[in-house]
């Protein structure tokens, strides 16, 4: 039975347009040219900074990163706030939290992304981030986490997210039941592999996340 609900951040919860138009500025090329580059990436199943690393040879990310807050330091920059949630997130939380389910954010993070999605004011139970944990999906030690924090058996779990690498694969082998979502580059072409298969159930919006738990309980 699904008691709990647990859902990845960046391109399920958050839209990250504005974050790649902006790093697209950063690079001096056109959002489109960063699009396609980061598209290929995720085809290729290669990670975010070789997208860099093509537009840019030689790009050090962190570097990059201190250097944009420098001249940034008030600026978005790479970060998010509650204008990039997607149009269906809070409704489809709430039901969620009316039907019983617990609902927990955690995903892959920085710190300063638990500010920015607490200062949201979520219908969540609690929201916890990679940094925060010192542990990254796809870990095993991350999933493991995610079951204690919940409080929580493995099978009880349903976790929702958009890439089969990170998400579905590795919650599925820690025990937990899995979502996969149609959203982002990586969730449009990982709902196309053979290994989508591997999960419970493929959903195209988080509205139909309630009636997926319901039905796996």
């Amino acid at each position: 039975m699904i008691k709990a609900v647990v859902f990845d951040v960046g391109e399920t919860l958050i839209d990250e347009t504005r974050i790649w138009s902006r790093w697209a500025g950063r690079l001096g090329v056109s959002s489109f040219v960063l699009m396609g580059a980061l598209g290929g990436m995720a085809a290729l199943d290669r990670p975010h900074a070789d997208a860099f690393e093509l537009i840019r040879p030689g790009f050090d990310l962190d570097e990059e990163d201190a250097a944009w807050e420098r001249d940034d330091p008030h600026g978005l920059r790479n970060h998010f706030d509650a204008d990039d949630l997607y149009p269906d997130v809070r409704e489809a939380l709430a039901a969620l939290r009316a039907a019983g389910f617990q609902v927990i954010i955690a995903g892959n993070q920085p710190k300063r992304a638990y500010d920015a999605l607490v200062a949201m004011d979520l219908p969540a139970d609690s929201v916890h981030t990679s940094e925060g944990w010192g542990l990254s999906k796809p870990q095993p030690e991350f999933f493991t986490k995610v079951a204690a924090v919940a409080g929580r058996e493995p099978a009880e779990i349903l976790y929702v997210g958009d890439r089969l690498d990170n998400d579905v694969l590795p919650a599925g082998r820690a025990g937990m039941r899995t979502a996969l979502l149609r959203r982002g580059p990586w969730g449009y072409l990982h709902a196309e592999r053979p290994e989508a298969a591997a999960a419970d159930v493929i959903v195209d919006d988080l509205h139909a996340v309630l009636s997926a738990a319901q039905r796996l309980t």
